[in-house]
């Protein structure tokens, strides 16, 4: 019989929903993997640790965040676009970990890093203020309505990215779930943490040109589905707050 899992390991498990594997990596893959992952890797910190993502990005200007990267098409464009600052990517799913860390090596990129678990353990982790951009692009829908509670972009993880985002920081979020874009317009937009930076529709039904496409997206679009992009401004906190 294996040993009982601890409070933590359960805990730990309960976040993250979905599947965490899917067609068997190929020997190379596996080798990428194992090797990347033993040279650029973060550790899910453990309850009640801390972790300074400045000392894992020495010398650089501003540390950024991407939340369940997919493939990586976007992260390692940030990365490769800016490379005076340090990107940490969060993807619990196997194969795309895989490929985002064989991009990495094929593109020499020595500013970015990954977690192969839950972004929510990172940021609980993370000191006040560490972070000047983050980005949520795509994530799980999970359009059943018992299923909601579940969503990445809902009131506890707001609140927990506010703590972590300078004054002025940007979060960008994205969807093409006709369920979801009206939920992120009320549970991102409305809080009281961050600053909608819309003027008028063009700003979130057009990808600034920072923001470059992914695979992801242009299957929503032949699907005929419309994506919806946010950006949104982390608010300037009150004296004391």
């Amino acid at each position: 019989m294996s040993d009982p899992e601890s409070p933590e390991q359960a805990a730990r498990r309960r976040t993250i929903y979905g599947r965490r594997k899917g067609k068997k990596l190929r020997p190379g893959q596996e080798e990428i993997l194992e090797r990347t992952l033993r040279e650029r890797a973060i550790a899910a910190p453990a309850e009640g640790e801390r972790l300074d993502p400045v000392t894992l990005f020495p010398g650089k200007r501003a540390i950024w965040l991407e939340v369940g990267f997919g493939a990586g098409e976007h992260l390692l464009w940030q990365a490769e676009n800016n490379p005076d600052v340090g990107l940490i990517g969060c993807e619990p799913f196997v194969n795309g970990l895989a490929r985002g860390m064989a991009g990495a090596e094929q593109r020499g990129l020595d500013n970015v890093r990954f977690l192969a678990d839950d972004a929510r353990l990172l940021i609980r982790a993370l000191p006040d203020a560490s972070l000047e951009r983050v980005f949520v692009l795509f994530p799980d829908p999970w359009p059943k309505t018992r299923h909601h509670k579940r969503r990445f972009v809902a009131q506890p993880t707001l609140d927990l990215l506010a703590r972590v985002m300078t004054d002025g920081a940007e979060l960008r979020c994205a969807t093409d779930d006709p369920s979801y874009q009206p939920w992120m317009v009320e549970h991102a937009c409305q809080h009281p943490d961050f600053e909608w930076l819309a003027e008028s529709a063009a700003d979130w039904k057009a990808r600034p040109a920072d923001w470059p496409q992914t695979r992801y997206e242009r299957k929503a679009i032949v699907h005929g589905r419309v994506p919806m992009f946010l950006r949104l401004k982390r608010r300037h906190r009150t004296a004391g707050a």
